[in-house]
């Protein structure tokens, strides 16, 4: 039994991680999310990349089944390599769910011309990922900008290297974007639980918060977990996500101890 949740209301909830140097330009947090949020639902256009071997790969050639798609660049020494390491994690979980073969694994430098197959490929032996469903691609320099723009991936150089997204994206069998996964780990809920429904051929929106919780709290018990933490954000004031967390506790109050908190957040 789950002996404790705490379900959080904030504001608002920023999903960008950054690094950056000092006196550099600033990614715009609202606007990059928007736009990775507005490529839900799209199907991007056909891109040519060179695999790690240098064999050219068309995106199209990667339909049929699920691709979780992330961008990295390889002199990147701490954030991508670590960010790419929780995606292999949350990838071996979700094998270990549906089976191996299920989905593909799609990982695209996109700091041209320095993210060369070559250089892709040392990125790859670095994080140990030698799995044949798992691709690092080298784009097309010519087609990169309408490629980050399909994906809704945003970057800004800085003195220190990229300010970007952590960012995947969860793209289906057809071609068409699903779901937009953000920070540094992937949680099985939203990582497997997603490839799940592509794989089962039966997607729903993610607004169905109580059912996408009540789907997956047995699986937290098994694994024995004591306690779920839901956090709720509203960047449009406090009284949305205050209302969402207060029916969520309701429903899931009758049967396990809630704990609901309410919080501003601001920044300077």
């Amino acid at each position: 039994m789950i002996r404790f949740a705490r379900i959080r209301a904030l504001t608002p909830i920023f999903l960008i991680a950054l690094f950056s140097g000092a006196a550099s330009a600033e990614l715009d947090e609202k606007a990059a999310l928007r736009a990775s949020q507005a490529a839900i639902g799209r199907a991007p256009a056909e891109h040519l990349f060179r695999d790690s071997g240098g064999r050219e790969v068309l995106l199209s050639e990667l339909r049929g089944k699920p691709l979780v798609v992330s961008f990295v660049y390889t002199g990147c020494y701490q954030v991508c390599p670590t960010t790419t390491k929780a995606l292999s994690i949350a990838a071996a979980e979700a094998e270990r769910a549906l089976g191996p073969g299920k989905f593909r694994l799609a990982t695209i430098g996109f700091n041209l011309p320095f993210d060369t197959p070559q250089a892709m490929k040392q990125f790859a032996r670095q994080a140990d990922i030698s799995s044949p469903d798992w691709l690092f691609l080298t784009p097309d320099a010519g087609q990169l900008p309408q490629l980050l723009a399909d994906f809704g991936f945003a970057y800004e150089p800085t003195s220190a290297g990229f300010d970007h997204l952590l960012q995947a994206s969860i793209v289906d069998g057809e071609g068409r974007i699903y779901r937009q996964l953000y920070g540094d780990s992937f949680a099985a809920p939203q990582f497997t639980g997603a490839l799940l429904e592509l794989v089962a051929n039966a997607p729903r929106p993610a607004g169905d918060i109580a059912a996408f919780i009540d789907k997956w709290l047995p699986s937290y018990v098994s694994d024995s977990r004591h306690y779920v933490t839901v956090a709720i954000g509203c960047t449009g004031g406090r009284h949305r996500s205050v209302y969402v967390v207060e029916q969520l506790a309701r429903h899931f109050g009758t049967r396990e101890h809630v704990l609901a908190r309410h919080r501003a957040i601001t920044r300077s």
